[in-house]
């Protein structure tokens, strides 16, 4: 008999334990998404849309993750592409790359920096589903956090800590 705390269900009623890989992987893509809330509970108004936008696309990932077949909003090249140019962009504002910094600094960048190792966990869980689909737009998106970190000590003038 298996014991009930042990185990959860996923899409179409499949029992599993808690510890199956794709229950991880949905768990992380539910962390990202409420450290996302958090980051976009006091992000200017254009990034909180964009973050918002990030989480209807995780809660797509998790449903594929989950065991649905098909689910709406999956993001695909045009979304990884958006996501490029917008971390583009907020290169352009506070700088290319120039080096690895230790994250942190202000607090919304302390915040993006923790949505950015989140998002790499997902990823990982991701790889071991073989939920290839979604992959490259975390990786993206990873990227785009650590652009917006940067930007957010940019904005709030915090000088970033380099290695």
């Amino acid at each position: 008999m298996m014991e009930p705390q042990k185990y959860t269900s996923l899409f179409g009623g499949e029992r599993v334990r808690k510890d199956d890989l794709r229950v991880e992987a949905c768990g992380a893509l539910d962390e990202l998404s409420s450290h996302l809330g958090l980051l976009a509970a006091e992000a200017p108004a254009e990034i909180c849309d964009r973050l918002h936008e990030v989480q209807r696309r995780l809660f797509a990932i998790g449903a594929l993750a989950s065991g649905m077949q098909r689910a709406t909003y999956v993001p695909g090249p045009a979304e990884e592409a958006e996501l490029q140019a917008e971390t583009r962009r907020l290169e352009g504002i506070s700088g290319g790359f120039r080096g690895f910094v230790l994250p942190g600094g202000c607090p919304a960048a302390a915040r993006a920096d923790v949505c950015r190792t989140v998002c790499r966990r997902a990823e990982r869980r991701l790889v071991a589903c073989e939920i290839d689909v979604a992959v490259p737009y975390l990786n993206r998106l990873s990227g785009y956090l650590f652009a917006l970190a940067r930007y957010f000590n940019f904005f709030h003038h915090t000088d970033e800590i380099n290695l």
